[in-house]
């Protein structure tokens, strides 16, 4: 089967996106086509409402391994860093017409592309099938969550419900041995005036 990676089209200044997300997904395709991981970089914010205004794009290998003092002042060694100070990136711009232009395009590595593209496509669709089954398996959750609240919500409505019923025949009980109560009274009171008619 011929491999379709030379039908991947090469960034250019003035492309022009639906979204940032179109961006993104376009520079991830065209990262695997050549053999390099795509980083997502920096972004710009509107100081008005926070919304992203541009984005760059770059390669996992951009930026350098900074070393770290350790409390004592001694340098500790750092950890082996894929950073290579990589400068290749796109860097996409919202613009007023509601697409998302590229403004700058950076192609050139400073490493080799040592990364393979079937083997970067083939890290990078495990790790979205990982992210599937993680979303099933959250989306599951939550439908089961839900039921148990379902459950609980009925079970608090029959506890609701008896506890009402229950209050009511207190309260028929309480009326009940008040009327009874009374009763009582008028019968003494009737016998009293009877032994009092007849002295």
């Amino acid at each position: 089967m011929e491999d379709d990676d030379s039908t991947i089209e090469e960034p250019r200044e003035g492309t022009e996106f639906e979204s940032e997300e179109a961006a993104k997904t376009f520079y991830d395709d065209y990262s695997r086509s050549l053999g390099f991981v795509m980083r997502v970089m920096s972004c710009r914010r509107s100081e008005r409402d926070g919304r992203i205004l541009a984005r760059r794009f770059g390669c996992n290998k951009e930026g350098r391994c900074v070393s770290v003092r350790g409390k004592s002042g001694s340098v500790r060694k750092p950890r082996q860093s894929t950073r290579e100070g990589c400068k290749a990136m796109i860097h996409v711009k919202y613009d007023r017409s509601g697409k998302w232009v590229v403004t700058k395009f950076v192609k050139e590595h400073n490493h080799p592309l040592v990364v393979e593209p079937r083997q970067a496509r083939q890290s990078l669709d495990e790790k979205d099938k990982r992210i599937h089954e993680l979303t099933i398996e959250l989306r599951n959750e939550k439908r089961l969550c839900a039921a148990y609240k379902e459950q609980l919500d009925a079970f608090a409505k029959i506890v609701e419900e008896y506890s009402n019923r229950m209050s009511r025949k207190v309260e028929s009980v309480v009326e009940n041995l008040k009327e009874f109560e009374y009763v009582e009274v008028e019968l003494l009171h009737s016998k009293q005036d009877d032994i009092l008619s007849q002295l």
